[in-house]
Order: C-alpha cells, then structure tokens, then sequence
C-alpha cells in the first residue's frame, strides 16, 4: 500500500506555481517537487495529483492500492464524483492514472495535515525565483 500526500503554491492567481507530492512506501519517504511556469490554484493541485500518481506509476507499477491525501477540497470532490465543472480535462487525465490502481482512497485533510507536501510546493515555488 502506498500513501500519496499532494499540494499546489501558487504565486500569484494565476502564477507560477510549485507542486509538491510526498511519498510514502515500503517505510522509505520520497519527497518530490515539480514547477509550472503558469497555473492558477486548482490548476496547481490537479498538476500535483497527476504528477503524484505518475510517479506512483513509475516507481511502483505493481502496487495496487493506494491511499491519496489533498486538502484542496474541489480536488477530493471532483475525484469522488468523478465531475468538475472547469477543470474537466485535469480530471479525465488524473482518472487515467488512477485507473492503473485496483484501489484509490481519496481523503480530503486540512491543510495542518498536509505540511510535508505544503511544504514541498513551497520550496519549489521559491525555485523559481
């Protein structure tokens, strides 16, 4: 089983923005930062789900369960009812990857709870300065 913590820190709305996802399998953390040159915020937490999961499906192809964690709340949502009304191509994108899981549990957490991946997002927005 793998735990998927994600989060999005845009500059600006829309900005740059720094992605941030953290890793946790097989008792190892990896820790993982990526930049948009533009992005508005939920734009931003989408792009760091999808680069989560596409990790998830390079580094442990076979694994088949995964529990994932966003404290954007329109993320959670749109995952459960598989619907978002602005970013529907981000989803259907991010649904390509979940797929390859036999099973996704997507948690919404406040923001306290995510601060490894908050802070992931920040750093690599600080990058880009």
């Amino acid at each position: 089983m793998l735990k998927l913590y994600t989060d999005a820190a845009t500059k600006g709305n829309p900005g740059p923005t720094g992605l941030g996802a953290l890793v946790l399998a097989d008792h190892q953390q990896f820790q993982l930062t990526k930049t948009l040159p533009l992005a508005d915020n939920h734009q931003g937490e989408f792009a760091a789900a999808t680069f989560g999961f596409e990790y998830l499906i390079q580094h442990f192809p076979d694994e088949r369960t995964v529990l994932f964690y966003t404290d954007s709340r329109l993320l959670s949502d749109a995952i459960g009812k598989n619907y978002t009304k602005h970013y529907q191509a981000e989803l259907a994108r991010l649904n390509e990857l979940i797929a390859h899981f036999s099973t996704v549990v997507t948690q919404w957490i406040p923001d306290r709870e995510n601060g490894g991946a908050h802070h992931l997002a920040n750093q690599a927005l600080k990058s880009l300065e």
